[in-house]
C-alpha cells in the first residue's frame, strides 16, 4: 500500500504554500514596492490586510510576492485564458482533388470552393490524381496545377510546391 500523492496544485502559490524561501520581494495591495523583506514579515503584513500573500515570480530571486486577494487573481486568469481560447482561430487544411482532364465547369465549381475555403482562413491542399494511361501525360495535370496557381495568385501563396507522391501531385496553397 502507497500513500496518495499529494495533488500538484496549478497556478502561483499562496500563502503557507510558499516553501523554502527565506527572503520575498514584496509589493503590497496598492502595487507599491515594499522592498526585500522576511518571508514571515510579508505573511503577517498579508493577514493584517486580509488578503493573501501571492508568490508572483518564484524564478527571481529573491522571489516577488504581491498581496491580493486569491480567490479574485484565479477567476481573472482563468477569464484571461478564456477570452484568448476564444479569439484563437484554428487553420485547417481543406483538401480539392482534381484529376488532369478536368473539365472548365468542374473547374470553375472546385475554384468557387477553393476561394470559400480561403475567405474563412483554410489552407487548400491539392491533390491531382492519375490513374491509368494518365501517367504517361503527366505534363497535363501539372498544366492543371498551373492553371490553378494562376487563378488564386491574389488570395493565396504556394507553400508547399507541387511534388509527385507515387500516382498523385500534391500542392498545398495559404490565403495571403
Amino acid at each position: 500500500m502507497r500513500p496518495m500523492p499529494v495533488p500538484q496544485k496549478d497556478g502561483p502559490r499562496a500563502n503557507r504554500d510558499i516553501r523554502g524561501v527565506r527572503e520575498v520581494q514584496l509589493i503590497d495591495e496598492n502595487g507599491q514596492n515594499r522592498g526585500v523583506m522576511p518571508f514571515f514579515d510579508a505573511l503577517k503584513a498579508a493577514e493584517e490586510a486580509g488578503l493573501d500573500l501571492v508568490e508572483i515570480s518564484p524564478n527571481a530571486t529573491p522571489p516577488v510576492c504581491k498581496i491580493l486577494d486569491y480567490g479574485k487573481f484565479r477567476f481573472l486568469e482563468q477569464k484571461k485564458a478564456a477570452e484568448a481560447r476564444k479569439k484563437q482561430k484554428t487553420v485547417e487544411v481543406k483538401e480539392i482533388k482534381l484529376r488532369p482532364g478536368i473539365d472548365d465547369h468542374d473547374y470553375e465549381v472546385k475554384m468557387k470552393a477553393m476561394k470559400g475555403f480561403f475567405e474563412e482562413g483554410n489552407k487548400v491542399k491539392i491533390t491531382l490524381r492519375f490513374r491509368g494511361r494518365e501517367m504517361a501525360h503527366q505534363q497535363l495535370g501539372l498544366k492543371v496545377l498551373d492553371r490553378v496557381k494562376a487563378d488564386v495568385g491574389d488570395l493565396a501563396k504556394v507553400e508547399m510546391e507541387p511534388n509527385f507522391e507515387g500516382r498523385q501531385v500534391v500542392m498545398v496553397l495559404a490565403p495571403r
